[in-house]
């Protein structure tokens, strides 16, 4: 089964219409119209999201061989017995080479590796694509982020979650609601005083 063919279904097990799954995913209408009739592939974030409202794993939504059976939603056993409120879904990348503990990389879910040749200084970075779905994760790499003149000076890490951006140095989370140019020149102004280039803000969103 082909993952428009599990958009489809799982959309209307849901009972819910084109219109309501693009407001829940950010995106227009036509966009979920062209995922379900294969026509365009969802970003890596719409992915995420798709597996989170309709409670299935990736493998499900992009492995052709693995078909939806049924779905369910059982509060009564399980996880679902006790109700929690959901972890945030943290997407972004980070540069090996900028934190002084790597034991932080256990609470990410490492999608792609590259390999960066800089021409500075360390000559090469290993960037790690992510994501994370542990709830206090910009307070915990803030506490490993490098915050040192002899190595670089003050290194950042950018990700966001939702319509979400963080961008976090060391002891410091920095955050702005995409789209809000206010809350986002705050945030310049604070990377500013800690030695960012202009060139540098121009992080993706």
């Amino acid at each position: 089964m082909k993952l428009s063919e599990k958009i489809i279904e799982l959309r209307k097990a849901k009972g819910m219409t084109q219109e309501e799954l693009a407001t829940i995913c950010n995106v227009s209408r036509q966009s979920i119209s062209k995922w379900e009739a294969d026509i365009a592939l969802p970003e890596t974030e719409k992915l995420l999201i798709l597996g989170e409202i309709f409670h299935v794993s990736m493998d499900v939504l992009l492995k052709d061989e693995l078909s939806i059976s049924e779905v369910k939603e059982v509060h009564s056993c399980g996880n679902n017995a006790v109700v929690k409120k959901k972890a945030e879904v943290f997407e972004g990348t980070l540069i090996k080479e900028s934190i002084e503990d790597d034991s932080v990389i256990d609470y990410m879910n490492v999608h792609k590796i590259e390999l960066w040749n800089t021409g500075g200084k360390p000559k090469y970075w290993t960037v790690l694509f992510f994501t994370s779905d542990k709830i206090d994760f910009p307070e915990l790499i803030s506490k490993v982020m490098i915050s040192d003149p002899d190595r670089g000076g003050n290194w950042f890490v950018d990700f966001k979650s939702g319509n979400e951006k963080y961008i976090v140095f060391r002891d410091k989370v920095l955050k702005y609601q995409i789209g809000n140019t206010t809350e986002k020149d705050c945030v310049c102004e604070e990377c500013c005083k800690m030695g960012i280039s202009d060139n540098e803000m121009n992080w993706s969103e």
